[in-house]
């Protein structure tokens, strides 16, 4: 099993910026990647960002050029969060994956004030 904390949320006016921290604890050096996903009220899940075990990247087009995933080591995961809009306020949530399973933390909020 692996187990994640997210911290890092809140509330920001929009231009600003955010920090989100993943702490990874358990079964996680077999971890093939990391990754961060959003939810809006009233709308699915989405990928926001994943890194790889070999630092590979993807973002949604939606965030390209504005926010940037990245790894410490195998426990700690980030999202940098730049020139945040109205419509990144969601839950996000931390996504480990491992083989075929996928670990989910317990989400943290962030609201984008205008």
């Amino acid at each position: 099993q692996v187990q994640l904390v997210e911290s890092g949320g809140g509330l920001v006016q929009a231009g600003g910026s955010l920090r989100l921290s993943c702490t990874a604890s358990g079964s996680i050096f077999s971890i093939n990647a990391m990754g961060w996903y959003r939810q809006a009220p009233g709308k699915q899940r989405e990928l926001v960002a994943t890194i790889t075990s070999g630092t590979n990247t993807i973002y949604a087009d939606s965030v390209k050029g504005r926010f940037t995933i990245s790894r410490e080591n195998v426990k700690n995961t980030f999202l940098q969060m730049n020139s945040l809009k109205t419509e990144d306020t969601a839950v996000y949530y931390c996504n480990a994956v491992r083989g075929a399973f996928h670990f989910w933390g317990q989400g943290t909020l962030i609201i984008v004030s205008s």
